[in-house]
């Protein structure tokens, strides 16, 4: 039996799925590589050489993430149509093919989608139309990250309204969850015959508390908490992906807490750590432990789509790398590599006809800047 991921005739980065096909094994997305040993066996009589091999199995995914998905009032009034409902598809079409171009993709999803039932709402208090998440869902995410400052806005009704739209569509969520059983159930999306685990993270809820006995609403940062999750989703994962909500908004540079918070995420287990909070963005940048284990961290995404106002505040963009695993007989071997950025920008006109673009499109210039600041700590 073969773990088969991603094939034809089946949707494109789905989580693990098990099938037979005509009694053959296939793995799609991996190399075969023999290897060939050569141990020798003599006597008083004979001299021979006997070869081992053992096969090498080699696949490569890929991974992206976006920032903030922000819906002030003046974004959702921009996404309704005639009829009452919602569609944000046009601000996302320009975006959607880099979206689409990654094995699995996450998206921050900062306001909880309780949908029009309960009240739309934006700053402070937000909440948001549900057919943001099939919207972003068919423009290529796979899993959205719940925990921020803004999860519990408009309550745990809101909360367990969203969570269940996640569900009804097929869309993975973390950070948030509906109950324990819900809490302790982890994200694991596979692609290519590796296995993405997902964690997520806010610093708070803007002093709202969260329900005694309900702490399942809302992952809070805790580093004992972080260090236990890291521990038991790595016996799953061949690759731990830790979002964080965290750092001063508006700063362009990640402070002492956050670089803090990364190196013990790093430290811990967590091979990719994702940014999100300020509303504009931080660079990326590689940490590496004694053993020469390295993980790559973005401190913030910055807004992907929202109406926030200013220059730094409309940029944000798509962060993807590269994962190779390499397998020899039981020796496995995981390489995070290629990081890359994809600058975007927000526009819209005079408040309405708000679009996500590259931002190369927009500004050549510009684009250079976002480029150097992203990169600035990868060459070192």
């Amino acid at each position: 039996m073969a773990i088969i991921p991603e094939v034809d005739c089946v949707m494109k980065k789905t989580l693990i799925v098990l099938i037979f096909c005509l009694g053959i094994p296939l793995l799609t997305g991996v190399k075969f590589v023999p290897i060939i040993s050569s141990p020798l066996f003599s006597d008083d009589h004979d001299s021979r050489t006997t070869m081992v091999t053992q096969k090498q199995f080699v696949s490569t995914a890929t991974f992206s993430a976006i920032g903030d998905i922000l819906l002030h009032s003046q974004v959702y009034q921009d996404a309704e149509k005639e009829d009452g409902s919602y569609s944000f598809t046009s601000m996302l079409e320009h975006v959607a093919p880099y979206l689409g171009e990654s094995d699995i993709t996450f998206a921050n999803q900062e306001t909880m989608i309780g949908g029009k039932e309960l009240g739309l709402s934006s700053y402070p208090s937000f909440n948001s139309p549900v057919e943001i998440a099939e919207n972003l869902q068919s423009a290529g995410i796979d899993i959205a990250g719940v925990a921020n400052n803004h999860t519990l806005d408009r309550g745990e009704k809101a909360v367990q309204a969203g969570l269940a739209h996640y569900d009804r569509i097929g869309l993975p969520y973390v950070g948030a969850y509906k109950n324990e059983i819900d809490a302790n159930t982890s994200r694991i999306i596979g692609a290519n015959g590796i296995d993405f685990g997902f964690l997520s993270y806010t610093y708070g809820t803007n002093g709202i508390p969260v329900p005694a006995g309900k702490e399942y609403l809302v992952n809070i940062i805790s580093f004992e908490k972080m260090r236990r999750d890291i521990e038991n989703i790595r016996k799953e994962a061949d690759v731990t992906v830790v979002s964080m909500h965290w750092g001063v908004e508006y700063e362009r540079l990640p402070n002492e807490e956050q670089k803090k918070l990364a190196s013990f995420a790093a430290a811990q287990g967590a091979d990719i750590i994702i940014g999100h909070h300020p509303h504009v963005l931080q660079p990326i940048e590689w940490i590496e432990q004694k053993n020469g284990r390295k993980s790559l961290v973005i401190y913030s995404l910055g807004n992907f789509l929202s109406g926030q106002k200013g220059l730094y505040k409309n940029i944000g963009g798509i962060f993807s790398l590269s994962v190779t695993k390499n397998e020899t007989g039981r020796t496995q071997n995981i390489t995070i590599h290629s990081p890359r950025f994809l600058p975007t920008i927000v526009t819209n006109q005079n408040g309405a006809d708000f679009k996500v673009l590259p931002l190369r499109e927009v500004d050549l210039i510009r684009n250079d800047e976002i480029l150097s600041h992203m990169y600035q700590w990868l060459k070192k």
